[in-house]
């Protein structure tokens, strides 16, 4: 959806009220007046399709993973504590494109932490999982799945592999079968004391591989 400049004229009463209500949303002054113009002659605009869909994910994960300020329409970020002698929390941030096709959303897994031992621990996971990503899903990509471990944590992309637009339903459902998966594999992992849950992992992320839907990877 494309965007263009225009010239409206508004009284200063009504700005002032559409500024507090943007404010109080995180959102801007303009976002807002094409929110609630598309709402009032029934257009569904990108922003309101990316609140539909992280309604959908928030609704289907379960009370222990908990919601962050949301500082943009595109991101929804939530936490989660690990069973863990440090309590560490990690952190799944989603950002959904605005086209909802090709490369539909990005996925961030970080861990803030200082401890060697926790470090150690998170970045021998990330690599178990990216090598299963690469062997389950790297068919997909020509040069193999796209997944990186950061500093900080994992991300990876969420792509479209069927052929037309995916629904709201689809997008969620995909999003919040892999944070399960993840968490899960993840939890085990720690309990574990690492490289002996491998398998475990393996079992994991076959489960959500034959779960998924087929038109999301």
């Amino acid at each position: 959806m494309g965007k263009s400049v225009y010239s409206i004229v508004l009284s200063d009463e009504v700005v002032r009220a559409v500024d507090d209500m943007a404010y109080r949303n995180g959102t801007s002054r303009s976002n807002l007046i094409n929110q609630i113009l598309a709402e009032r002659v029934s257009y569904v605009t990108p922003e309101m399709r990316m609140r539909e869909i992280f309604s959908m994910v928030e609704a289907a994960l379960d009370s222990g993973f908990l919601p962050s300020p949301q500082t943009s329409d595109s991101v929804l970020a939530v936490k989660r504590a690990l069973r863990f002698k440090y309590k560490p929390t990690m952190k799944y941030s989603v950002e959904l494109s605005r086209k909802f096709s090709g490369q539909v959303a990005k996925l961030r897994v970080s861990l803030r932490t200082r401890s060697a031992e926790l470090i150690m621990l998170s970045v021998g996971f990330f690599r178990c999982w990216s090598a299963l990503e690469q062997k389950y899903c790297g068919k997909y990509f020509s040069g193999g799945f796209p997944c990186e471990i950061t500093q900080s944590g994992y991300e990876r992309d969420f792509y479209e592999v069927g052929s037309g637009e995916l629904d709201n339903n689809e997008i969620a459902e995909a999003i919040t079968d892999y944070i399960r998966a993840f968490d899960r594999a993840m939890s085990l992992w720690f309990e574990n004391g690492g490289a002996s849950a491998e398998g475990l992992c393996e079992e994991i992320y076959k489960g959500y591989i034959s779960g998924k839907t087929e038109r999301m990877v």
